[in-house]
């Protein structure tokens, strides 16, 4: 599987056959560039501009939103529901979390979780290999949910998203802050690396990608 971090909380997944999958699209007035590919599947966490721009995709990919619990491409999807904030969705709305199944592996990705996760959602959510996490603060998770939920699902590979770059201008917080006294590390030199179930680690290792 190929992983590929397009800006924000969007990525290109990969699978082995190569059917490719968006997460949460993003309209480019975010500040990212989102590549002119053809994709397979679209799954989309919440309404807003910077997570649902679907018509911006090429080809006819199938949309995955809200509570769906679906195959397609000999894959899995499970969409498990979640809050944009504190207050159940008071201040921001719903969100959707996703959980994959593909190529052996387990991936979810939190879209803008606002909340930590209950004992409840945990188990809904099972076993992850590979976690898409927020880690900017102030529309999700801050850097201390972010680290209180990484420990509570034990991913074997975490992987921060929607935080603060050059790209953009929302006021959340840089990945560093988030890092700030953490061990396992792995700082990749690419917007992209491959994975196999057999090539994960041990335990929890933070992956950061390079947005080009």
């Amino acid at each position: 599987m190929k992983i590929k971090w397009l800006g924000h909380s969007s990525f290109l997944i990969e699978s082995e056959r190569g059917i490719k999958i968006i997460t949460d699209p993003f309209d480019e007035t975010l500040g990212y560039k989102m590549p002119r590919i053809k994709v397979n599947i679209v799954t989309v966490s919440h309404e807003h501009f910077d997570h649902n721009f679907v018509r911006g995709m090429k080809g006819k990919p199938v949309v995955f939103k809200g509570l769906v619990k679906r195959e397609s491409h000999k894959m899995e999807f499970r969409g498990i529901s979640s809050y944009h904030d504190s207050v159940y969705g008071g201040q921001r709305g719903p969100n959707t979390i996703f959980v994959i199944k593909a190529d052996g592996l387990n991936l979810c990705h939190l879209g803008d979780l606002g909340h930590i996760l209950s004992s409840d959602k945990l188990t809904e959510i099972g076993s992850v290999d590979i976690l898409f996490i927020p880690v900017g603060g102030f529309y999700t998770i801050d850097s201390n949910q972010a680290t209180q939920i990484i420990k509570d699902i034990k991913p074997k590979i975490a992987i921060p998203m929607h935080y603060k770059t050059r790209a953009i201008k929302f006021s959340i917080d840089p990945v560093e802050i988030f890092l700030s006294g953490k061990d396992k590390v792995k700082r990749l030199e690419s917007s992209e690396f491959e994975i196999k179930s057999e090539t994960l680690p041990k335990d929890t290792h933070i992956y950061v990608l390079q947005y080009e």
